[in-house]
């Protein structure tokens, strides 16, 4: 590890000792910072409140995450490229122009280049650069004609004839994206599409020489191969069934019977049935061993058969009635020029031009000038790309800082006035606000790891309504109480761009919140089991009564012949005597408890009574307020962020003070007025209240005048 003479000051922020960056001469030493005082050793790419074209460009290996190497390369970059790495600690909207280094040669061709884009925007008077004239290539490139990619477009030439040209390739090859946002081609373009026209020209070349054999039916031979085409099958499966019956003649009365298929659609509307006949034979088998093509052909073929025998049968071998499978051989054999020729088709793509337009494109040959004017925008391609190199320069001064702050230390988060990139937004819910919402990239790693924060967790699915976008994000719940924090509660969440999403709970990990959540815990603990014992016992009493009634209904309605019963148990008052004599003891134990109790408390000092109540709720509360304190001093917020991939490398603690600023509970405004004239308040009688509160301190006053002996000398004189 290398080592320098850096001065570095560290801070204790959320107990933990971290690097302080105050300066550009920090910036510049960062890559001789110890890694393991870094907070963070990786973040992912997505999903963080910072420019994600930005991240892009740190994350080098595109792998979409962040890692500490990319980071010193970034701050590397960027401080060689600016006069002043101080001005990175302003974090400024805009780059001024005077603020790039112009000792480098790199930092002068950026210069030129931010110059550049001004110009081509229009802004050439501007002393300053920002994202939002760099992010935009298809607009700074709008006007050029040659930017370095390549890629050729109409614009790219004043030729009308290459104009011309470029356009056509355009419409016949997949055309590429310019950097302007146009349509353009580049070399393999021009490449594939004078390939396809001179395949294409030596396909119909072929067929010029050698057309009379290609050709058999000259200027219709496309017309007689789509008829001939249609019952090729057929007429094939005729002259098979004349071989069969050959080989065995009675095979013709089976292959000539058609009754039982004809009776399986008798039945219905034959006008309908055409593919059902049409899959019957084409014709009946004859002595002849010919096909009659003028009669006795199946009805649902007649018409193909009729155009086969008007552009293939009488263009060949005359008006014949009879097809011999000589014959048939003869007519097959006049398609096979043409058919392989079609099947040796090339050049489909530029079809569409014509043969004519094509013949001249070849003769004209402008492929070597297109691949000049190709050659040409790639000489400014270095020129180009600093163009877009101005961009990441702008993107690097604007936004590096902002996520060192929340990488190497996270002094976002531990700032006040200041929210970390992790931070999704806000969650509206219950009379608070949680301003430490994170949006959920992997559920099954959070379920998993969680756990480990020591906080108490709401996750929330959202779905807006303006965008129709879902996402889960995870809450943290550092201040307040628990009592309506439930799963399906609905609440509002709203992002840092203030867009609203409707936010529904899914689920809750269960942490204490506070010291007083703490206090009372117990008794809500006991509450709740004595209530859920009460709903127990009376969902147990309404279901007896049910029961009973429904029992009642059945036997009303049906006569239900029961079995004879048991004869009854004889009662055992011994048994009884037992159990009645235990329950006594039990009682009796317990009454002697609260006696002892309620003496040892009556035989206390006056002033020690109150104390005596202290202690006991202390014993109560006492247990879960200190596992609670030291909970709350243990929260981390690391294995939050190690779920949605980041690599945390130094804890994350959020204390109570600090969390007490993450949750923020309902206030009235200041100066606000209340009017506590509720008109739905249970009444009170003033009078009545002030007697009790008079006849009970009067009750205090004896009951203590009696522990001291004082009474009953008053009253024994």
């Amino acid at each position: 590890m290398s080592t320098n003479n850096h001065i570095w000051n560290f801070s204790t922020v959320g107990g933990v000792i971290r690097v302080n960056l105050e300066s550009g001469e920090d910036l510049l030493a960062l890559d001789h910072l110890d890694q393991k005082l870094w907070t963070a050793l990786s973040c992912p790419v997505e999903g963080l409140e910072i420019d994600s074209k930005t991240l892009s460009l740190i994350d080098l290996d595109g792998d979409g995450s962040i890692r500490v190497s990319e980071i010193l390369e970034a701050v590397k970059w960027i401080c060689a490229n600016i006069n002043n790495p101080d001005e990175l600690l302003r974090q400024n909207k805009s780059l001024p122009l005077s603020s790039i280094n112009q000792n480098s040669e790199e930092g002068k061709n950026l210069y030129k280049s931010a110059h550049e884009i001004l110009q081509n925007l229009k802004l050439s008077e501007a002393s300053s650069i920002g994202i939002e004239q760099t992010s935009d290539l298809s607009i700074i490139f709008a006007n050029t004609k040659l930017n370095g990619d390549g890629i050729i477009t109409p614009n790219s030439t004043d030729d009308k004839e290459l104009k011309n040209l470029i356009q056509i390739i355009i419409n016949h090859t997949a055309a590429l994206d310019d950097r302007s946002g146009k349509k353009g081609i580049g070399s393999k373009n021009i490449e594939l599409f004078y390939d396809e026209c001179q395949k294409y020209n030596d396909w119909l070349l072929a067929l010029n020489i050698n057309q009379s054999q290609i050709l058999s039916f000259g200027q219709n031979t496309e017309e007689a191969l789509t008829a001939f085409s249609a019952v090729k099958t057929k007429i094939a499966d005729y002259f098979v069934r004349l071989k069969l019956v050959r080989f065995d003649e009675e095979a013709a009365n089976v292959l000539n019977t058609l009754v039982k298929s004809i009776e399986l659609i008798s039945h219905k509307d034959l006008s309908n049935c055409e593919d059902d006949i049409a899959s019957y034979p084409l014709a009946k088998i004859t002595s002849k061993n010919t096909l009659q093509l003028k009669q006795g052909i199946n009805p649902a073929w007649q018409k193909k058969i009729n155009a086969f025998y008007l552009h293939v049968v009488i263009p060949k071998l005359g008006q014949i009635e009879e097809l011999s499978e000589n014959d048939w051989q003869i007519l097959e054999n006049q398609f096979s020029a043409y058919i392989d020729w079609k099947g040796s088709k090339q050049g489909e793509s530029v079809e569409a031009l014509g043969i004519e337009n094509i013949i001249q494109i070849l003769q004209q040959d402008k492929q070597k000038d297109l691949h000049l004017l190709v050659q040409e925008d790639l000489s400014v391609e270095t020129e180009a790309n600093n163009i877009i190199l101005v961009d990441k320069l702008v993107r690097y001064y604007c936004d590096i800082f902002r996520l060192l702050n929340n990488f190497v230390t996270f002094y976002d988060f531990y700032s006040p006035e200041e929210k970390a990139i992790f931070q999704n937004g806000t969650l509206f819910i219950d009379q608070r606000s949680c301003d430490l919402c994170i949006k959920v990239s992997d559920m099954d790693k959070h379920s998993t790891m969680v756990a480990l924060s020591g906080m108490f967790l709401i996750y929330c699915d959202c779905v807006s309504k303006a965008t129709n976008q879902k996402m889960t994000i995870v809450a943290a719940m550092t201040n307040g109480d628990i009592d309506n924090l439930i799963v399906g509660r609905n609440a509002i969440y709203y992002d840092r761009n203030g867009l609203d999403w409707d936010a529904t709970v899914i689920k809750i990990i269960d942490n204490p919140i506070s010291i007083r959540q703490a206090f009372f815990s117990p008794y809500r603990k006991v509450a709740k089991f004595i209530e859920s014992q009460a709903e127990k016992f009376a969902q147990a009493k309404e279901k007896e009564e049910y029961d009973k009634a429904t029992a009642n209904l059945e036997g009303t309605a049906t006569q239900i012949v029961e079995p004879p019963k048991a004869s009854p148990t004889p009662f055992d008052i011994g048994k009884f005597v037992g159990i009645f004599a235990a329950i006594s003891l039990a009682l009796g134990a317990i009454g002697g408890i609260l006696a002892s109790f309620i003496s040892g408390f009556l035989g206390l000092l006056w002033w020690q009574m109150p104390l005596a109540l202290v202690c006991i709720i202390i014993a109560i509360s006492g247990p879960s307020m200190i596992i609670a304190w030291l909970k709350l001093r243990k929260r981390n917020l690391a294995p939050i962020l190690d779920a949605n991939g980041w690599a945390i490398n130094a804890s994350a603690v959020i204390n109570i003070p600090f969390g007490n600023t993450l949750t923020n509970l309902v206030k009235l405004p200041l100066n606000a007025k209340i009017n506590l004239n509720d008109p739905f308040i249970k009444k009170k009688n003033p009078f009545l209240n002030t007697l009790i509160l008079i006849g009970a301190i009067i009750l205090l006053l004896l009951f203590m005048l009696w522990k001291q002996g004082t009474l009953q000398k008053w009253l024994g004189n």
